[in-house]
């Protein structure tokens, strides 16, 4: 895949979304790209998190597995960020991501995305309000059940 084509598909998920472009070129350039099997595992939920993908083609379904069950969580596609929190922050994986079909994946590591923090610090500013904008959602998802629980 081209270097255009990568900073296209980083322009479409809502992290990268208001970054220019050459914000997107060292992200693009920086990423590695992983190809992965049908049926193959991508990661683990419960495992540690120091990389963020997005989905370049393909499916993945998330699962989250519990004591004798599997919920399914979502299938996504292209464009979609998986775990874009574990570029900030060592956290685990909220679920397991498996490929539907032959997929290809650009992994995001934390490393790189620090650079990207270090190299252009106001894109802080746009990872700070993302962030709030998800505890908002959380906060919201949460009040929303609380009749439920009165």
């Amino acid at each position: 895949m081209a270097l255009a084509d990568d900073i296209a598909l980083l322009e479409g998920c809502p992290l990268f979304s208001s970054l220019n472009q050459d914000r997107l070129r060292l992200v693009a350039f920086g990423a590695e790209h992983q190809r992965v099997a049908a049926g193959e595992v991508l990661f683990v939920a419960g495992s540690p998190a120091d990389c963020a993908y997005v989905v370049v083609r393909g499916t993945l379904h998330l699962t989250r597995t519990e004591p004798g069950r599997t919920d399914h969580i979502a299938t996504v596609g292209r464009g979609a960020l998986l775990s874009e929190l574990a570029m900030v922050s060592a956290v685990r994986r909220k679920f397991t991501a498996v490929a539907a079909e032959e997929a290809d994946v650009m992994r995001i590591g934390r490393p790189l995305f620090q650079r990207l923090l270090e190299e252009y610090p106001d894109v802080s500013q746009v990872v700070e309000q993302r962030i709030k904008d998800n505890l908002a959602q959380l906060m919201d998802g949460t009040a929303a059940l609380a009749p439920r629980f009165a």
